[in-house]
């Protein structure tokens, strides 16, 4: 969404003619912080950490072409009428589930190319995924975009937010509601969530990490579009980003369930063969023997 920016000037620093925007540095930082985390979890997992430095390089030209993508396909009438902007991605849009999509699409082709099991990989991948996004809503931020419906500055002020977030929502002489802020929260404590259940052997099979970002973060995001003003539509009124979420959320409750119920053999554990799994095995025969 257009805007008249407020007092953070959406420019990083100017080299010469050439401008670097906040956007670009916030987002570059979360993947490189992805891709970092997800290097070291690989290598405890039995994945080569080159792997995950290749598969970047495929990844992230895929999801940024997929996002876009996706937007042009629910705005294919404004682009029908000047094609040529369907190239213009310094003007806005971007739309994060295509980049989920076609990102993910491109993993799978690389994983059974480079003979990586999928689930385990996806594993690995999925929190650190979910930092990147909480990152990255700050790119959003900066540029005074993807926010909700208009509220009044008291409303900012009983959130207890700092001044410099309440002052970037006043926009146009209105306030609004920083979903930004809603969805990059909401992706902060699924991270932490996800990092610290990940570890505990009893919690996850293989491609239930994955799984539960798939619903938690489809959750969120359910709720949090319904206050964005910006939302792709199908037929006028059905936010595309809800049905989505919806859909996702329910599709990643039914495949845990469908796994762990009607899959045999049952998957394997995340840990399963790790020192950590070893070490809970251990603790479990021991409090049996007590019995």
């Amino acid at each position: 969404m257009n805007s008249v920016l407020g007092n953070i000037d959406p420019v990083a620093f100017r080299l010469g003619p050439v401008e670097v925007a906040w956007y670009g540095l916030i987002i570059v930082t979360g993947m490189f912080l992805a891709t970092w985390l997800s290097m070291k979890e690989a290598g405890r997992r039995g994945i080569e950490e080159d792997f995950i430095v290749d598969l970047t390089f495929w990844i992230l030209p895929a999801g940024i072409l997929g996002a876009r993508l996706y937007y042009v396909l629910f705005e294919l009438q404004t682009y029908l009428s000047d094609p040529i902007r369907i190239f213009f991605f310094w003007e806005g849009g971007l739309a994060i589930y295509g980049g989920l999509i076609l990102g993910f699409l491109t993993l799978y082709w690389y994983a059974e190319k480079r003979n990586v099991p999928l689930w385990l990989l996806v594993d690995v991948l999925a929190p650190h995924v979910m930092l990147a996004q909480s990152i990255g809503r700050w790119g959003n931020f900066i540029n005074q975009e993807a926010h909700g419906t208009e509220v009044s500055r008291s409303f900012l002020e009983g959130l207890r937010l700092p001044n410099f977030i309440i002052n970037q929502m006043n926009i146009n002489g209105a306030y609004y509601h920083p979903t930004f802020l809603y969805e990059s929260v909401w992706n902060l404590i699924g991270f932490v969530l996800l990092m610290i259940l990940r570890a505990k052997t009893n919690i996850f099979r293989r491609g239930e990490v994955f799984l539960s970002y798939v619903i938690w973060y489809g959750f969120g995001r359910f709720f949090i579009e319904g206050l964005r003003t910006d939302s792709l539509l199908i037929g006028g009124f059905i936010r595309v980003s809800q049905a989505l979420s919806l859909l996702l959320f329910v599709a990643g409750i039914g495949l845990i369930v469908y796994r762990r119920m009607y899959v045999y053999p049952k998957p394997a554990l995340y840990l399963e063969g790790t020192e950590p799994e070893k070490a809970f095995e251990a603790k479990r025969k021991k409090y049996e023997a007590r019995k």
